[in-house]
């Protein structure tokens, strides 16, 4: 999806934009969802299905918050996942909290581009998965080697002025 209307834009303003998109989206599926579960519900083919519903809604309020969440970082089968929440009458305070770090995550890929790293590393590993795994190991080793770096480092500043108090110490700046 083109957002050109956000091109040029700060990026708070492009962040909050898709966090809003994200938001309203997944809300407007989750309740289309409840509508067609409340229908369900009263059908005959609800009553026939009966006690297989309700425990398919306690499996789906008790395991499905973490698959709302990861649900952002796929593509294709995230707006079904939030229908059946709504349709399977997900508690609204669990699928709420579920979805916001989505929409955090799902916001934060699109604004700073990295749908564009995922679809690379995709691409690559439709060719050559072995090639796509090495890859994806060799970025968690150099972000693991640049975090031990930067651990020693601030440990060998602290070390060197042992005068300097905890709350002087050279601060994160992720």
């Amino acid at each position: 999806m083109e957002y050109q209307f956000l091109e040029g834009q700060p990026f708070w303003i492009v962040y909050s934009a898709l966090f809003a998109i994200a938001f309203v989206r997944t809300q407007t599926i989750y309740w289309i969802g409840r509508g067609l579960g409340a229908g369900l519900h009263r059908s005959r083919w609800g009553h026939r299905i009966g006690d297989r519903i309700h425990r398919a809604e306690k499996l789906i309020n008790r395991f499905g918050p973490p698959v709302v969440t990861v649900s952002y970082a796929t593509i294709g089968v995230q707006s079904a996942i939030h229908l059946a929440a709504g349709a399977m009458r997900m508690s609204f305070a669990r699928y709420l909290i579920a979805m916001l770090p989505g929409c955090v995550g799902w916001a934060a890929i699109y604004s700073l581009g990295g749908l564009a790293v995922i679809v690379a590393w995709w691409n690559l590993f439709l060719r050559s998965p072995l090639l796509a795994v090495a890859a994806a190991v060799l970025a968690a080793a150099v972000i693991a080697g640049i975090t031990v770096l930067r651990r020693r480092a601030r440990k060998r500043a602290e070390a060197e002025d042992p005068r300097r108090s905890p709350e002087e110490a050279p601060q994160k700046t992720w």
